[in-house]
């Protein structure tokens, strides 16, 4: 290694040679049930790192470091990452790959029961990964629905996922995820990577999207639960119309037939080609027609009610 004042050149752990060299060393394969590709293309780590505009100083919460390739390139960049891994076996490795990174904290789990919030505190942070393609949707709603103070989140996920978030109605793409990334977020595609950018070379193509937070989402909804079930409801069984794909929702089809008209709705639609601001309209139409459904209830209960006193 080489020094220039009193700071140390580390290898490129993107560098293919650097790569194997550290699998080697530690006796490291790609496990396939954790879905792990190393990354081994540097100018991927830095495009990855510019899409997430990284400034000296900025916070980053990592998800699944591997043996810290982006980590590494984050790091250079001046910001002060926190990286869960999950793999048992990584984080020693961590330790030595990124020795002299005193920036850089790793942290043993598992995301989706990881405390994000105790973890990070209040003040804003990015969120940047490379996440396994099998469990890819979970954790990105995870991320998206507990309004964390994180500013943007960026990652590298397969191109069919990619296309997905960023898709827009109407199309075959567009669908629940295409929603709820849209819904709390402003989604652009930053870049895709090949295969051969990976090691080993996983079979599909991965692309990396880069999500802006809102500071409130997209549309105004009274209840956001319910709005994400009727979204659900809509996109369950795509070949149905709306009106026949709401009966999920446990209301009667004279309250769907309703509710779609107040919304102006046509019953024979389907969900992928509602835009964000008709499924909010719809769901509040639906929830009028659930009070007003109660109210009557009420009433009808009471009648009898005083008919027998």
């Amino acid at each position: 290694m080489e020094k220039r004042g009193k700071r140390v050149l580390k290898p490129k752990i993107s560098d293919p040679g650097v790569t194997r060299h550290i699998l080697k060393t530690f006796g490291l394969h790609a496990s396939k049930r954790l879905g792990q590709n190393f990354l081994i293309q540097d100018s991927i780590v830095q495009a990855i790192t510019a899409a997430a505009e990284i400034q000296p100083g900025d916070r980053v919460l990592e998800i699944g470091p591997g043996i810290g390739t982006l980590t590494q390139g984050m790091a250079e960049a001046g910001a002060v990452v926190t990286a869960v891994e999950i793999d048992k076996k990584l984080p020693d490795v961590l330790a030595e790959t990124l020795a002299g990174y005193d920036q850089v904290r790793i942290v043993r789990g598992d995301i989706l029961k990881t405390d994000i919030p105790a973890l990070m505190g209040k003040e804003p942070f990015k969120v940047v990964a490379n996440l396994p393609y099998y469990i890819t949707t979970p954790i990105l709603l995870n991320l998206l629905e507990q309004r964390l103070s994180a500013t943007r989140i960026v990652t590298m996920v397969q191109r069919e996922v990619a296309e997905r978030m960023i898709a827009v109605p109407g199309g075959r793409d567009y669908g629940a995820l295409s929603v709820a990334v849209q819904y709390y977020t402003r989604p652009r595609l930053a870049l895709a990577v090949p295969p051969r950018c990976f090691l080993p070379s996983p079979a599909v193509e991965s692309a990396v999207v880069d999500c802006v937070v809102r500071e409130s989402p997209a549309v105004a909804v009274s209840n956001e639960r319910r709005f994400f079930q009727v979204v659900r409801a809509a996109f369950g069984q795509r070949r149905k119309t709306l009106g026949n794909a709401l009966r999920t929702l446990g209301i009667s089809r004279d309250m769907i037939q309703n509710a779609l008209e107040n919304a102006g709705i046509d019953a024979i639609r389907r969900g992928e080609t509602l835009s964000l601001e008709e499924f909010a309209a719809l769901t509040e139409t639906v929830l009028a027609a659930e009070n007003k459904g109660c109210v009557n209830g009420l009433s009808i209960f009471l009648f009898i009610l005083r008919c027998y006193v």
